[in-house]
């Protein structure tokens, strides 16, 4: 045997072998197996170990020089969920002829460490024996990461729809069992507070759908010439109306500004998440300039940024790397904390880039930057 690299043993050539790879390089794709951010386990045709890469070191506490050359079975002594050998279960260099590997599953290192292992037979003719067993290793930690937030989602969303349904429940029952007794103010009282509360999960379920899309990079724009001063605007003047005072918002506009194509219906969610967060979390003048700036995508010259900000206590510097991951809530509690999460990934699918930072005012700033994204037959 010839010892090539750290992680890497070649097996003796023999007369039928298959075609010599480079020292060190038993994928034969001219890739160090060290660069691989999984592990990586080679078995030659005898079973023996031919490569053993630094994320397999890493992520089964087994050294690369206690692995060369030993059987596989030793090496990687794998079990399934109810505490069966792995490899005598699937005996890769044995069974059918016509198997080409084992799909990715969850299975036991020794001590109880559960590992994500995909398998790949290496034969030099479809139905001939196994020359190589390619095997993947995967740490868990990312997938049940994923699987908690998945679990937070749902246990959030049940959280929130189970309060505005109770209610809706509580006040149509009530209607329907006593609707003679109540006088036409109770009824309208009532009736508000259903109509509020169904709006609530109407939202909601929006936002789960936002959610989803976004998660899957299925997140539909439908450009259209965007003046982001009028939009601004018009947010401004439904605060107003609904009873803030008009000398809380301050809009400065600088002109020009460059010709904005977006999704006037994802640009209206993403100023109507910043200013409400900005009305109900923060105090003061709240602040929104519109201003051209450099485009943040490739190819670009231009963009439209919007800052918007306020003069509370602001966010703490502890938490401005989770501002946008989801659940985030402030100081106040209250709603999902998933709005800035849908924020982010609405302004990311224009193309964008969302920050957050400290006001001037002391209160917290979030500014967000569009590419101008001009339509190809107007370039």
């Amino acid at each position: 045997m010839s010892v090539g690299m750290s992680g890497t043993r070649d097996a003796q050539a023999g007369p039928d072998a298959p075609a010599p790879r480079p020292a060190g390089d038993p994928t034969g794709l001219g890739i160090d197996p060290d660069d691989l951010p999984d592990g990586l386990v080679v078995a030659d045709e005898h079973g023996h170990v031919v490569c053993f890469n630094a994320a397999a070191q890493r992520i089964t506490a087994v050294s690369a020089a206690d692995a060369l050359g030993q059987r596989l079975d030793k090496a990687l002594p794998l079990e399934d969920l109810e505490g069966r050998r792995w490899w005598q279960l699937t005996d890769p260099y044995g069974g059918l002829a016509i198997r080409v590997g084992q799909p990715e599953r969850n299975l036991l290192l020794p001590g109880g460490r559960e590992v994500l292992v995909t398998v790949r037979y290496v034969r030099g003719e479809p139905t001939g024996p196994v020359r190589r067993v390619v095997v993947s290793i995967r740490d868990t930690e990312a997938r049940r990461r994923t699987e908690r937030s998945h679990a937070e989602l749902i246990a959030t969303v049940a959280h929130e729809l189970r309060s505005p349904l109770t209610s809706v429940k509580g006040f149509t029952a009530t209607l329907l069992a006593k609707w003679s007794r109540f006088t036409d103010d109770q009824k309208r009282l009532m009736l508000e507070t259903v109509d509020a509360d169904a709006d609530r999960v109407t939202r909601l379920i929006a936002e789960l759908l936002d959610i989803s899309r976004i998660d899957s990079g299925r997140l539909e724009l439908r450009r259209q010439p965007v003046d982001m001063g009028a939009a601004v605007g018009r947010h401004i003047q439904a605060y107003v109306a609904a009873g803030q005072p008009a000398d809380r918002f301050l809009l400065r506009l600088e002109q020009p500004l460059p010709a904005l194509w977006a999704d006037p219906d994802k640009v209206d969610q993403v100023l109507s998440n910043l200013l409400e967060n900005a009305v109900r979390h923060g105090e003061g003048t709240v602040t929104i300039d519109v201003t051209p700036a450099a485009s943040p995508r490739e190819g670009e010259d231009t963009g439209t940024s919007v800052t918007v900000s306020d003069e509370g206590a602001g966010i703490p510097e502890e938490s401005m790397n989770r501002v946008f991951t989801r659940f985030w809530r402030g100081s106040k509690r209250g709603g999902t904390g998933l709005g800035l999460y849908i924020v982010k990934g609405i302004v990311e699918a224009h193309g964008g880039v969302i920050t957050v930072g400290r006001a001037p005012g002391g209160g917290a700033e979030f500014r967000f930057t569009l590419p101008v994204s001009l339509p190809a037959y107007l370039t």
